[in-house]
């Protein structure tokens, strides 16, 4: 804990819950997605569980690095490209989360039923266990970030706790906004599209840089923003106003004298 008095330490704690931060924003979204299909009485139950066991597993990744260091190891090869346990778990997670977000566009694109939004443990527990499925999946790409930022096991383990903090405090603004605006959940499972589409690549060796793909996110956001706010000024202004008209046929005549 020798780091808690040292300014390089501090400044490593700062860079490292930022970077936690951006890595999670995916991770928020996809929640946000999946605890919509639940009662409301019991969303902010799934998220909170939901993100709590996201960052027991990132703590237990951490403590894991020898597991870690040993994924990158070849497990196959396969069209002569060498996959190891990393690799394939991160191609995995990819084609889950493409199916996931391409069923869930089908859904709103066909007008289908949104499955039906009972209590019932099975659909919660269902929900729960892929959030945490997932989660691996983006914990991963993080935790080994941390690896290679930081040295010290103490910084990373509060980087998580404190970042998770912060996306638990953030999750159901961004889940509300998400729910109440269609184009913008939309555009979320399109991320998720192009957040699956980036691990398969990145279990492929193909590595695309994160900053290309926030950069895109971001800009998508922003462009939506303005249209959001271009379409409230449209039904602003497009409000009937009735002018009130008098009535002309059968009104008596006025002589001025």
């Amino acid at each position: 804990m020798d780091w808690i008095t040292s300014p390089a330490g501090w400044i490593a704690l700062v860079t490292l819950v930022s970077l936690e931060i951006v890595l999670g924003i995916d991770n928020v979204i996809f929640i946000s997605i999946m605890v919509a299909k639940l009662p409301a009485a019991l969303q902010a139950r799934a998220r909170s569980l939901g993100l709590g066991l996201a960052m027991f597993t990132r703590i237990a990744l951490l403590f894991s690095l020898a597991w870690l260091t040993r994924l990158t190891a070849p497990l196959l090869v396969i069209a002569g490209q060498e996959l190891s346990g990393r690799d394939l778990i991160l191609i995995i997670g990819g084609l889950f989360l493409l199916g996931k977000s391409a069923h869930e566009i089908h859904q709103k694109l066909e007008g289908a039923p949104e499955p039906t939004r009972v209590g019932s443990g099975v659909s919660f527990t269902s929900i729960i266990v892929q959030i945490v499925l997932l989660d691996i999946v983006f914990s991963l790409d993080s935790v080994i970030t941390a690896v290679g930022m930081v040295s010290q096991l103490g910084i990373m383990v509060t980087a998580v706790v404190v970042a998770v903090i912060c996306m638990l405090f953030f999750a159901g603004t961004i889940g509300a906004f998400v729910e109440r605006y269609p184009t913008v959940k939309m555009l979320a499972l399109s991320f998720l599209l192009l957040i699956g589409f980036s691990l398969i690549a990145e279990g492929f060796e193909v590595h695309i840089p994160k900053g290309y793909i926030y950069f895109a996110m971001a800009f998508s956001v922003a462009v939506e923003m303005l249209n959001l706010r271009l379409r409230k000024q449209q039904d602003a202004s497009a409000t009937p106003q009735i002018p009130l008209q008098r009535e002309v046929r059968g009104a008596p005549l006025q002589h001025d004298h």
